[in-house]
């Protein structure tokens, strides 16, 4: 049995809006449109997540709440402080104390976190890993518990701009 990750990143965030520090700054008109886009094509392909982990940063909740409406994704939500600012490490102990009957979660959040975490698992460099872009990772594990870097394989990434 396998166990798969979605990484995604936020949509584009709103330089020109007002925000009084970063953890507050919006995602941008098309930031939402590319998460919705990104929601619905995960259900389009019945890779709906189990359960989603998002970064407590405005821009990311509002990614992942946007993802989940327009996706139809039928899941909880956990907000989780550690991944703003964090590292591939932190995504990784969050992961691992998830219950195992997920077996699809998705985690929203940010860069350089999102690719190191991606290459990291995939034993590759950094790659280019724009807003709204995500990845699938899949760990040959039963439990999250189990859940280490070099299980990790990387199925796809998928850019906004590259589906319907």
């Amino acid at each position: 049995m396998s166990k798969s990750v979605i990484i995604f990143r936020h949509g584009k965030s709103d330089w020109d809006a007002a925000f009084d520090c970063d953890h507050n700054r919006p995602v941008s008109k098309r930031g939402k449109k590319d998460a919705k886009k990104m929601g619905k094509y995960l259900n389009r392909i019945e890779q709906d997540p189990d359960l989603t982990i998002s970064s407590t940063a405005l821009r990311a909740r509002d990614t992942a709440k946007l993802a989940m409406e327009y996706g139809k994704w039928n899941n909880n939500i956990i907000y989780e402080r550690k991944i703003y600012g964090g590292s591939a490490e932190v995504i990784l102990q969050v992961i691992s104390q998830q219950n195992s009957k997920y077996n699809n979660i998705c985690v929203v959040g940010h860069e350089p976190i999102l690719s190191s975490f991606i290459a990291k698992c995939n034993n590759s460099p950094p790659l280019k890993f724009p807003t709204a872009s995500m990845a699938r990772i899949d760990f040959e594990i039963n439990n999250w518990n189990h859940i280490n870097f070099k299980f990790g394989n990387l199925v796809w990434l998928l850019k906004p701009k590259e589906i319907d």
